[in-house]
């Protein structure tokens, strides 16, 4: 039931719920102030027929002083204080009329203090059904004390207590129906930019991520929240952009080998005689394989982009290298030099690592003029991985740009060696996921791309 009861109660709208929990405060709030008020004005009031109950019996007690004691005793001709005079063996000297010929009714002890030390008395022995607040003050001389008691009715006081009380039982739920109304009015005017923003919000869909918030004048946490949002959009808008145009590229770079495979395909279904089998065999090989190539680039380009978890533990990264460089050299002529090669331990996916170096590699190759140079170091708590090459060189301003997707500084010639634009972007999003950085650096000639990579704790 309280499960049921809850889950009703979060499908209601946020501004019922504020409003409501306002005034669930505010009806606290003013019972509690009424309760407090009540009490405080019973107190004062109670204290006052204290004051006045003392006042009364003083007055008594220097008649008594003076020896002119009379019975009754004289009042000022209110019927609401009763006073008797009670000496050492309990007999009542004298009494007020309203007392007269009744027997004891006081038994409290009295006080000598000037502060009224009062007690609650019922109903007083005179046939008045009423409540009292009675006071005692010792009075005559050491040799015939007598204890002078006086009580005052508390009629008045219930009378006004009653009267506020009623009053404030029809002025709080009023005042608690009032300050709702004034919350419900004002949380829906809070509420208005959210509205607001939630309308534009839903205005926006994939094909016009361009379009913006209206962000609030006021720096609250409304315009935090439309600058935020404002951000997201800006990111996604970002993202959709480069996965468009990474989808527009890919199509570009598959369009080219699968027509080249259906063109020649197509010219020996025609003329299937004069057809030379041996050199389209192996022109076909050729271009399934870049093909393919192409197409694990981009499988692994689209789970760097899902961000994997990889499986990373301590690996040796110069036994990696090694095992690239002996691989690389069984597809290139060219001089690979590995001796500058030390010992580096890192944390990291051994495959993910040893592609990364295997790109690496194949990009120097494919820009090199006669030799590749290796080298692996640790400096600092880093490793310090180089691929350098006596190529032609990348210049300054393309040295970032290369690491993006199907970025080529020359087309033709990183078609016919069969480069797609790949490599060192798959690099980039490997050793980033290793929290490590790529760069480019001058060879003079050529280029030094330099990856650092954090070691391994011991």
């Amino acid at each position: 039931m309280a499960a049921r009861a809850r889950a009703w109660w979060a499908r209601r709208s946020l501004r019922l719920r504020l409003t409501a929990g306002a005034a669930f405060v505010i009806t606290l709030g003013l019972v509690g102030a009424a309760l407090v008020l009540v009490a405080w004005l019973r107190s004062s009031l109670i204290s006052g027929l204290d004051l006045a109950a003392l006042q009364q019996a003083q007055a008594v007690a220097q008649i008594i002083d003076s020896g002119k004691l009379t019975a009754p005793l004289p009042t000022s001709g209110e019927r609401d204080v009763a006073v008797q005079v009670i000496d050492s063996n309990g007999t009542v000297r004298s009494s007020t009329p309203n007392l007269q010929g009744q027997p004891r009714v006081f038994t409290f002890r009295s006080t000598s203090s000037d502060e009224p030390h009062g007690h609650s008395l019922q109903h007083l022995p005179h046939g008045e059904k009423m409540t009292w607040r009675a006071v005692a003050i010792p009075a005559g001389t050491r040799s015939d004390p007598v204890t002078v008691y006086a009580a005052v009715a508390t009629e008045d006081v219930d009378n006004s207590v009653a009267q506020l009380t009623r009053g404030l039982a029809i002025g709080v739920p009023r005042g608690v129906t009032a300050l709702t109304v004034v919350a419900w009015l004002l949380t829906g005017r809070a509420l208005r930019p959210v509205e607001a923003l939630r309308a534009q919000t839903a205005e926006i869909t994939a094909s016009d991520l361009s379009r913006r918030l209206d962000v609030p004048p006021s720096a609250d946490a409304l315009g935090q929240l439309a600058t935020t949002l404002n951000d997201l959009l800006a990111r996604l808008e970002t993202s959709t952009q480069q996965q468009r145009q990474f989808i527009a590229d890919a199509a570009h770079e598959l369009r080219s080998p699968l027509s080249s495979l259906h063109t020649q395909l197509e010219v020996a279904a025609r003329h299937p005689d004069s057809a030379n089998w041996r050199t389209l065999t192996q022109a076909l090989l050729e271009d399934s394989e870049r093909l393919s190539c192409l197409v694990d680039d981009l499988v692994r380009l689209a789970r760097l982009d899902a961000r994997p978890r990889l499986r990373k533990r301590p690996v040796d990264l110069d036994e990696i290298v090694f095992t690239e460089v002996r691989l690389a050299r069984h597809r290139t002529q060219l001089t690979i030099d590995q001796h500058a090669v030390s010992a580096a331990r890192v944390d990291g996916d051994t495959d993910a690592l040893a592609h990364a170096v295997r790109n690496l590699l194949d990009n120097a190759i494919r820009h090199a003029t006669r030799r590749i140079e290796v080298s692996l170091g640790v400096h600092g708590g880093t490793a310090r991985l180089v691929v350098a090459d006596d190529g032609p060189g990348i210049p300054g301003p393309d040295r970032q740009r290369v690491f993006e997707r199907f970025t080529r500084l020359d087309d033709a010639r990183a078609r016919d060696t069969g480069g797609s634009g790949l490599g060192l972007a798959i690099v980039h999003g490997i050793i980033t996921a290793h929290h490590g950085t790529t760069h480019i650096e001058d060879n003079t000639p050529g280029a030094r791309l330099i990856v650092h990579l954090p070691t391994a704790r011991p």
